[in-house]
């Protein structure tokens, strides 16, 4: 069955009262994302989506697939469960090099040209990092943000799941910006767990999150999109800052004054 819509039925709060929002959908090419502080049950959303929720988890939650029940495959089949959760817990048990964990995905997946495939993984997942990932490292010699970029790649590129769940990226030192716009290439679904203001507002809709319940659901106006534009420009400024000193440069006043000009507001 191909997934072109996502439902999720809203359950109860932690306090056990019915969710305000009681009802939402995401379709294919839809940027979702979760937000509210921390302890909100944000995890525990996401974690119901991915679980497939049938009033069987504590919050009561219920999701269909293209409005209707879950098919029992994609429950209990793992080759054919449609969601890759990327989460903060990235340890690996295993010591393979990165090419021969791809290469056992990519075969198991049916891929028809596994270089070709291995190469896409590769470069998407070194466009989110700063340091290059080599295909002849062991996966665990990787650090937290290498790990996540490889296994977001890896899902997207590979695992071709449409539906990725991904649970605070801003923490890994991923350029986020960027994975918004390279992730936006590929027609899936996509919901980001964040705190993030820039993926929150590049999103077409977001979810706040309060006291374990879904609260509201916003859909981002123009204004918005307005002011993330402006938003990003401070952010890829400081992501400049922080590069240079990543490579070991001196960051002087010159410099900071000369890229704080450039922002056009």
């Amino acid at each position: 069955m191909d997934v072109n819509k996502i439902t999720l039925f809203g359950g109860f709060g932690k306090d056990g009262s019915a969710e305000k929002v009681r009802k939402f959908s995401m379709t294919v090419g839809d940027i979702v994302s979760i937000v509210g502080p921390t302890g909100c049950g944000k995890t525990t959303l996401i974690n119901d989506i991915e679980l497939f929720a049938n009033e069987n988890t504590p919050s009561g939650r219920r999701v269909e697939i293209n409005d209707m029940p879950v098919p029992e495959d994609f429950i209990f089949d793992p080759s054919h469960h449609p969601i890759a959760l990327i989460s903060q817990h990235t340890n690996f048990l295993s010591d393979l090099p990165v090419v021969e964990f791809l290469t056992i995905h990519a075969t198991v997946r049916g891929a028809k040209n596994v270089e070709s495939i291995i190469t896409e993984t590769l470069s998407f997942a070194n466009e989110l990092t700063g340091e290059a990932i080599m295909q002849d490292i062991a996966m665990t010699e990787l650090s937290g943000g290498q790990t996540r970029s490889l296994l977001i790649a890896d899902a997207v590129v590979i695992g071709n799941s449409p539906i990725i769940l991904l649970d605070e990226i801003e923490n890994a030192g991923i350029h986020r910006t960027k994975a918004l716009e390279l992730l936006k290439k590929y027609k899936k679904i996509f919901v980001f767990v964040t705190h993030d203001p820039c993926i929150a507002l590049m999103s077409d809709f977001r979810i706040v999150m309060k006291n374990g319940a879904m609260q509201q659901l916003i859909i981002t106006r123009p204004e918005e999109k307005n002011v993330v534009a402006k938003m990003k420009q401070i952010d890829d400024m400081m992501l400049d800052f922080r590069q240079i000193i990543r490579s070991g440069d001196e960051l002087s006043e010159s410099i900071f004054n000369e890229n704080f000009k450039v922002l056009t507001f």
